[in-house]
C-alpha cells in the first residue's frame, strides 16, 4: 500500500472533530497484554484512530566478556523462538482487530522495549502500556519511566488487573497548576472534550482562600467545550496518591489524568510521591504527562 493510500484510508476511519489520530500499544508476552490490545482497539473503534501494536522481544542480557563462552548457537536459538513468539503475538493482535471490525498495523522491534517503543511512541499521539507488576517489573518500570521522560507524548497506563472500558463517561482530573499538569491537560484535550463529565480535582490547594482552587483551568477547559465542576480534596495522612484514587472511586471515574513526577524520581523513589503511588497502586486507566 502506498504512503497516499495509507493516509486515505487513516482519514476516512477518524472521527470527525477529534484531536488524536494514531496511537501505539505495547505488546509483550506479559500476562496483561491481552487486556491491553483489546482496551487498545475498542478505543481505536469508538474514536476512529489508526492503532499500531508494536510487539517487543527483549534480547538476552549476556555481559559482552561472556558472549563468545555462550556461542552463537544460543543466540540463534533464542533469536528462533524470538520470532515465533512475535508471530503468535501478531496473530493475536490481528484477532483483537477482528473483534473490534478494525484493521490494525503491527511492528515487531528486537530491542529493549525502554528504547524501541520510545522510537515508535514520538510518532503517535498517545501510547497505551500496562503498569508494572509480575516477574518482569523493573522493565516495565523503565518503559514508563522512558516513555514519560523521553517521547514527548503522553501515556496512557492500564492497571495489571482486569479490564476496563474505554473512558468518557466521566474523568478526573488532578491540578495543582504544575507544568506537569498543564502538559497533562492540553495532551488529554480530545478525551476531555468527549467526556461526558470532568471533574477537576485539587488536593491541598495553596494560596488566597478567596479564590476557588481549580477554576482557572475549568474556565479554561470550559471554553474548549469541556463539560466540567471543580472539587477540593484534603489528602491528610493519607498523601495525596491515596486521595487521587479514593476520589476516582467516588465519582466512578474511568479515567485519571494527571501530571508525572513534578519532582526528580530520585526523591520519589526516596521519599514517595503522588506519581509513584498511583503507578503501584492505580484502579482504573491514567493518562499521565511529563
Amino acid at each position: 500500500m502506498t504512503p497516499s493510500a495509507i493516509l486515505k484510508k487513516t482519514d476516512a476511519n477518524a472521527k470527525p472533530g477529534f484531536g488524536l489520530r494514531d496511537v501505539v500499544v505495547h505488546v509483550d508476552e506479559s500476562p496483561q497484554t491481552a487486556a491491553r490490545v483489546a482496551f487498545a482497539a475498542s478505543m481505536a473503534r469508538e474514536y476512529g484512530l489508526h492503532l499500531v501494536a508494536v510487539v517487543t522481544q527483549s534480547p538476552p542480557d549476556i555481559p559482552p566478556g561472556i558472549r563468545a563462552e555462550v556461542g552463537e548457537t544460543f543466540f540463534e536459538t533464542w533469536r528462533k523462538r524470538a520470532e515465533a513468539a512475535s508471530a503468535k503475538l501478531a496473530e493475536d493482535v490481528a484477532k483483537a482487530g477482528r473483534a473490534e471490525g478494525i484493521g490494525i498495523e503491527c511492528r515487531i522491534a528486537e530491542g529493549l522495549p525502554e528504547e524501541t517503543l520510545l522510537v515508535h511512541a514520538r510518532h503517535a499521539d498517545l501510547t497505551i502500556v500496562s503498569q508494572a507488576a509480575g516477574a518482569a517489573a523493573d522493565e516495565h518500570t523503565r518503559t514508563i519511566e522512558a516513555l514519560l521522560f523521553g517521547a514527548g507524548r503522553p501515556i496512557l497506563l492500564l492497571p495489571s488487573a482486569g479490564r476496563y472500558a474505554v473512558p468518557g463517561r466521566h474523568v478526573l482530573l488532578a491540578w495543582n497548576a504544575s507544568r506537569e499538569s498543564a502538559r497533562a491537560v492540553a495532551d488529554a484535550m480530545p478525551l476531555l472534550q468527549a467526556a461526558q463529565h470532568v471533574t477537576v480535582l485539587s488536593a491541598d490547594p495553596r494560596g488566597a482562600a478567596s479564590r476557588v482552587p481549580g477554576a482557572d483551568i475549568a474556565l479554561h477547559l470550559a471554553r474548549h467545550g469541556v463539560k466540567v465542576a471543580t472539587s477540593t480534596t484534603y489528602a491528610g495522612d493519607i498523601g495525596i496518591g491515596d486521595a487521587l484514587l479514593n476520589r476516582a472511586t467516588d465519582l466512578g471515574a474511568d479515567l485519571l489524568v494527571m501530571g508525572g513526577y513534578g519532582h526528580s524520581r530520585t526523591r520519589e523513589a526516596i521519599f514517595g510521591g503522588a506519581t509513584r503511588h498511583v503507578l503501584d497502586h492505580m484502579t482504573l486507566p491514567v493518562l499521565m504527562s511529563h
